[in-house]
């Protein structure tokens, strides 16, 4: 492990409790440069972790709660007549903040959710013809509740495809779940937490995430692993070149992360099935990731 990152993994362990592999994984996504989405049910620490993560960054944080009568201007802001001015005068939305939680995004329509595409691909906004640039660095944490239940929208392929990484914290192990109960709720410790980076720190890992080599031989790698996915009776359809670049970049970050400037087939490995998952559509009866986890042990390094 990179030693860099000590002090922030140890105060993340501290109150997300038995979840290193998830928050690796989710450091390794944003120092990628990349989107969250977190599926799970209710009340498994989603917020807790965002808010967390943004204290420790050093990142402005803004939780947005979307809802089915939720409009984009809610989201993105809106241009207001100033009588003095005698001019429309545009007021930002709560997306120009550098990590935004989209607190379950599936409960808003398509159209809200569409608002979001040109942010998170491009860090701007258009509204009304005219173009803003959002803060940066920016980051989207959105929570989505299982499509089972009541409530919900599914999210179309173009807005998952935005996300780098689909990640699912799932229940707490139960030596971490009884000191939940003993120590009391995780979220009063997180006003206490003292941030180990800053926007211009983030920023800097994510170029030196950028400078971590790939061979041509683990791009080989990468791209059997892609080309499994398009092979017949697997996937209604394959992953994407965007995608197989996603992969890249996250085992980039998961190498740095590591403290290595060169990724190894082990690091393509660790970010396979959080990078595939909700990019896929399973044929089988299985679902995505368990497709996805087969194709690792079949594909050659």
């Amino acid at each position: 492990m990179n030693t860099e990152f000590t002090p922030l993994f140890k105060q993340l362990n501290t109150i997300i409790l038995g979840k290193e592999s998830v928050l690796k994984q989710l450091i390794t996504c944003i120092l990628a440069g990349g989107h969250v989405l977190l599926e799970d049910v209710p009340g498994v620490g989603k917020t807790t972790l965002a808010s967390s993560l943004a204290a420790v960054l050093g990142l402005h944080y803004q939780r947005v709660q979307f809802t089915n009568d939720m409009l984009p201007a809610d989201l993105l802001g809106v241009n207001v007549f100033a009588p003095n001015e005698a001019a429309f005068k545009f007021h930002p939305g709560p997306v120009f903040n550098q990590f935004v939680l989209a607190d379950e995004i599936n409960r808003a329509s398509p159209k809200v959710q569409s608002a979001l595409l040109e942010a998170m691909e491009e860090g701007q906004v258009s509204v009304d013809g005219k173009t803003y640039r959002l803060p940066q660095p920016f980051l989207v944490v959105a929570t989505q509740n299982p499509s089972e239940q009541l409530g919900t929208f599914p999210l179309p392929e173009s807005q998952l495809d935005r996300f780098m990484m689909r990640l699912s914290m799932g229940y707490p192990v139960e030596e971490a779940e009884k000191m939940l109960y003993h120590m009391g709720d995780r979220r009063q410790l997180v006003p206490k937490i003292q941030a180990i980076g800053s926007p211009e720190i983030l920023a800097q890992w994510q170029a030196q995430v950028q400078q971590v080599t790939v061979s041509e031989a683990v791009a080989a790698y990468i791209y059997r692993l892609v080309a499994a996915t398009r092979q017949a009776g697997r996937f209604a359809l394959g992953l994407s070149p965007r995608a197989g670049l996603a992969v890249a970049n996250a085992a980039k970050a998961w190498a740095f992360l590591d403290g290595r400037d060169f990724v190894l087939p082990e690091d393509v490995k660790a970010v396979w099935v959080s990078v595939g998952n909700h990019r896929l559509q399973s044929l089988q009866q299985q679902n995505s990731s368990k497709v996805l986890a087969e194709i690792l042990e079949q594909v050659a390094v």
